[in-house]
């Protein structure tokens, strides 16, 4: 287990990646959300390794690219805060209804975060729509819901974050001793 690698997980639209900057802005080194480089490449390029395309291979991307940003903060000293954890691969696909595949699940086994995980609670007045964030209120609630059982399921316990401005969010996540 990386005991200084924190994850903030929840639905889409849940103002994690607003508070993943924010903490950066304080200094701490962030990882970024891989599905939505994901998306943007997938699109550039004319691929289907997209959530509307081909949801395995897009999942498959995400494994991949989340293992080699795990590996890389390996060096990286202090707290690490990641946009997503490998689990919310496991999580995608189960709400998706596709079989996760052994080796998805040997990955979130094998690398682990602080057993302290971050939620982004649904929050209805901050939730919107992009072309990369394409789900609906009632799957952004439905995959916070699945991103909770699957971290807990794993033996992570879930820290709600609070449905407050972004700079309140960040002393809440300091206070809770990432750094």
């Amino acid at each position: 287990m990386s005991a200084h690698f924190f994850v903030v997980t929840g639905g889409p639209g849940a103002g994690k990646t607003s508070l993943i900057t924010e903490l950066a802005r304080r200094g701490f080194h962030t990882i970024p959300e891989s599905g939505r480089a994901i998306i943007r490449e997938e699109m550039q390029g004319g691929g289907d390794a997209l959530p509307w395309a081909d949801r395995m291979a897009y999942a498959e991307r995400m494994l991949e690219q989340d293992l080699r940003a795990y590996s890389a903060a390996q060096a990286l000293s202090g707290p690490v805060i990641f946009d997503r954890g490998i689990p919310d691969i496991l999580g995608y696909l189960t709400l998706c209804g596709l079989p996760v595949p052994p080796h998805v699940t040997a990955a979130a086994k094998a690398a682990r975060y602080n057993a302290r995980v971050f939620l982004a609670p649904y929050w209805d007045e901050i939730f919107t729509q992009d072309t990369e964030r394409t789900q609906t209120r009632t799957e952004a609630e439905a995959t916070c819901a699945v991103m909770r059982e699957t971290y807990t399921a794993l033996g992570y316990q879930i820290t709600e974050l609070p449905r407050a401005d972004i700079a309140t969010r960040a002393d809440f996540v300091c206070a809770q001793r990432v750094n």
